[in-house]
């Protein structure tokens, strides 16, 4: 790390609409090598701050300075939905402006540092695992050899051993990094601070530390803010009684009285601001129906080894209140298994008819992006109730205002909740989650594994996340690694 200084915000002030601003005059620096986490609430505006930073969107007032000779290049979330269909050799072409003639030795050299077997250069995008689909994110992001990386949730879809050569990575790079992640651990491996964005005030601030020290310094603001608050409210009740015995006494008194409530209202208008936590999600319940006996049969799974299909013969039948795990590396087909599950494709299993199926893409493809999200939640209903839809929405955390827009405008968190207050209202039989835990809010994954614990169905789940995994009652366990 060096003393130049190659990101500096001044004065940036930035909001979509009218009166609804999520930067407020914020003012920050970062140096060259500076690694740092960007922390903040879900819809606080971490991931616009970085198209800020990438000119994707224009600042209202104030200067966002990046030096000249820097570069700067960003690892998504997701893969954009126009660039599925794109083949790898073209999907990293669009990294540069002008025509590379080495691009598949560039390409092959940087799918080693993600730990991504060269695939063939037309192969299309949409035919990777999600993980995989990270590690090409990743990829792109780093085949210009950026002198500044930006990094939204890298660690979504990845399995344990991409996320250890991902921090391993991360520990040896020599240039600036700014990553937003709900993960602790991960920050902690290799960043040097925390770039806080308040959602209430509207900037940032910045702490030397890892993810932890920042959290309890958080809780310290709070409880000191919370304390002073007690003391002042005393205080206001206080110079209140006293105004009210001083004015009822008349004469020279109600003066005293005036000046003791205009002391109470200068208090109470001086209250600190206590920083609020996120909202967490109440406990819930997927229902399902009482129908007894099987719900589905599994006849066989499709392992992927060296871009090659093999269909291994299993035989399972999987009754009510049986809560299944799926496992294995990314790319072995773990997401193709639900996918099959779910087209009904009976060479891998057969559904019992009259079984109702919910589905948890880890992409949300099982969501209409043209529909609002008033449309997705009414069309779940078995008996169209508009109250319902509103009682839904704000039990999932997604507020009215929000229920008019379509489904392409939510964040990737919103996404997510979208799709579980689907399944909230569907009822399913068979429930298949495909990485429900990405893009999720880290205060709302003990409540959504509670829910998942209790769900009376029969659950298929995949997931990476051992913590979130460990909350859930698990039947059987699928490893496709021994399958091979």
């Amino acid at each position: 790390m060096t003393d130049k200084t190659v990101l500096r915000f001044e004065n940036v002030s930035f909001e979509y609409s009218h009166n609804k601003p999520l930067l407020e005059e914020v003012s920050f620096s970062v140096r060259s090598g500076f690694k740092a986490a960007l922390m903040g609430q879900n819809g606080a505006g971490k991931s616009s701050l970085f198209r800020l930073i990438l000119g994707e969107l224009t600042a209202n007032s104030g200067r966002i300075s990046i030096d000249p000779q820097a570069s700067v290049s960003i690892a998504r979330q997701v893969v954009r939905r126009d660039k599925l269909d794109l083949s790898v050799e073209a999907f990293f072409a669009k990294c540069f402006r002008d025509k590379k003639w080495n691009l598949p030795a560039r390409i092959e050299n940087v799918l080693e540092t993600v730990h991504l077997p060269m695939p063939p250069l037309q192969k299309k995008i949409r035919d990777f695992s999600g993980g995989q689909q990270a590690r090409l994110l990743l990829a792109a992001a780093l085949i210009s050899d950026p002198d500044i990386l930006l990094l939204d949730e890298p660690t979504n879809n990845l399995d344990p051993l991409g996320i250890e050569h991902l921090k391993a990575f991360l520990a040896n790079f020599q240039k600036t990094c700014l990553v937003i992640s709900h993960d602790a651990d991960f920050l902690n491996s290799f960043t040097n601070g925390v770039l806080y964005l308040d959602i209430f005030t509207k900037k940032i601030e910045q702490y030397a530390g890892d993810y932890y020290d920042v959290v309890e310094e958080i809780e310290r603001r709070i409880e000191k803010a919370e304390s002073e608050n007690a003391r002042r409210e005393r205080t206001i009740k206080e110079k209140r009684a006293q105004a009210n015995v001083f004015a009822h006494k008349g004469g020279k008194l109600r003066s005293v009285a005036k000046r003791m409530r205009t002391l109470a209202d200068d208090l109470e208008e001086n209250k600190a601001d206590v920083r609020r936590e996120d909202k967490t999600l109440p406990s819930f319940e997927i229902a399902c129906s009482e129908r007894p006996g099987p719900i589905v049969a599994i006849h066989g799974i499709s392992l992927l080894s060296g871009g090659v299909s093999n269909v291994r013969p299993l035989e399972l039948t999987l009754k009510k209140k049986t809560h299944v795990l799926v496992s294995g590396p990314n790319g072995i087909g773990k997401s193709t298994f639900l996918e099959s599950i779910a087209r009904g494709e009976t060479s891998i299993a057969s559904i019992l008819p009259g079984v109702r199926v919910g589905y948890y893409r880890q992409d949300f493809s099982t969501l209409d992006f043209e529909k609002t999200v008033f449309e997705t939640l009414f069309a779940s209903l078995p008996e169209k109730n508009k109250e319902l839809v509103y009682k839904t929405a704000a039990r999932f955390l997604l507020p009215a205002s929000l229920l008019q827009n379509r489904v392409s405008s939510l964040s990737e968190g919103q996404k997510g909740l979208l799709l579980f207050a689907t399944l909230f209202l569907e009822e399913p039989d068979l429930l298949l989650l495909d990485e429900p835990t990405n893009h999720i809010n880290f205060r709302h994954l003990p409540v959504i594994a509670e829910a998942l614990d209790r769900y009376r169905g029969t659950l298929i789940l995949v997931s990476h996340d051992f913590q979130f995994v460990s909350q859930i009652r698990i039947d059987e366990v699928i490893d496709l690694e021994t399958l091979q």
